[in-house]
């Protein structure tokens, strides 16, 4: 697969018109948050069904354009942890690099939907600012690639990074936050796989699906050829209202994933961006859920669940 049939087939091919029947679409949320999903995604949604659990998670609402006390445009405190340019340190030992401000795809609850990405990329000026930052801070092991998404940086881009990751000592373990693998799979090429092989850190790529729908059978080989790179496959979710807001729904997921050689991870609380509100799962219904899956699933299969609170040196566990 050649990088110009991925971007292809990135594209966002959804028009207006797959939404018609939608009682709840709204144009004017795609002001707000743009509309993107990749061809692959497109291809897996039942539009003839408003309970699909894919376009629920993708459509644009009239509900984005209510205002929510308590829900705000940076709700888990990203700008206040920023150090320099692309870079947020929260948590220790660990640090998060804003790799870039592009999506395969456009999740309408995500929490960095209004993050101000232009000023705060970490790949500007050749990752400079990062590293400078890394290398002064000796007791940090762990490096996060987040954003938007970081696979939708090219591979020479991504190489370029790690080159001037390998030469710091105290840098261990290199983290990939992506969903690009389960949306748009094309991405996953043979450089790519390369690239990801010959980084000599410890790798870890947390992927993010929400719905055992999403993970179709042809991506199979796809995440097999990942984990071949001596990469531990993760998987977060959030809970989502009218989306996975059940323990079947999650129990599903979890047995899916491990088809998939994945480990459920983090089953996190909404984060409370603004726009998102009619996603929310009340804190009572989501630990109801999670004994529920206690219940059902091994314990390897029963993902934590979590809450992101700004200020917090750490997730915390909703008991």
């Amino acid at each position: 697969m050649t990088k110009q049939t991925w971007r292809q087939n990135s594209r966002n091919h959804v028009k207006t018109e797959d939404f018609s029947i939608q009682r709840s679409y709204s144009p004017k949320s795609e002001d707000l948050f743009r509309l993107h999903i990749p061809r692959y995604f497109k291809n897996n949604i039942d539009f003839s069904n408003s309970s699909d659990p894919l376009l629920m998670q993708v459509m644009p609402s009239q509900f984005e354009l209510l205002k929510t006390d308590d829900f705000s445009n940076d709700p888990v405190g990203d700008l206040h942890a920023k150090k320099t340019k692309g870079v947020i340190h929260k948590y220790h030992g660990r640090v998060l690099l804003i790799a870039t401000g592009t999506c395969a795809i456009n999740c309408r609850y995500c929490f960095r939907r209004s993050f101000p990405y232009s000023q705060n990329s970490a790949s500007a000026q050749n990752w400079k600012k990062a590293i400078e930052y890394l290398n002064n801070n000796q007791d940090v092991h762990e490096v996060i690639l987040s954003g938007g998404d970081p696979l939708m940086l090219s591979t020479k881009v991504l190489n370029n990074l790690t080159t001037q990751l390998h030469t710091i000592p105290h840098i261990k373990t290199l983290r990939i936050h992506t969903r690009t693998p389960l949306v748009s799979p094309t991405r996953i090429t043979e450089n790519f796989l390369n690239w990801l092989k010959d980084v000599s850190l410890k790798k870890v790529m947390v992927l993010h699906s929400n719905h055992a729908q999403e993970l179709r059978d042809d991506l199979k080989p796809v995440l097999n050829r990942i984990s071949q790179t001596q990469t531990l496959l993760l998987n977060q979710s959030v809970l989502l209202k009218g989306i996975n807001d059940n323990s079947t729904a999650l129990a599903n997921l979890s047995h899916r994933l491990f088809e998939f050689g994945i480990l459920p991870y983090y089953l996190n609380q909404l984060d409370k961006v603004q726009g998102a509100a009619h996603f929310q799962v009340s804190n009572k219904q989501a630990k109801l859920i999670h004994k529920e899956l206690l219940a059902t699933l091994p314990g390897y299969l029963v993902p934590k669940l979590v809450e992101e609170i700004p200020g917090k040196k750490n997730k915390s566990p909703l008991n």
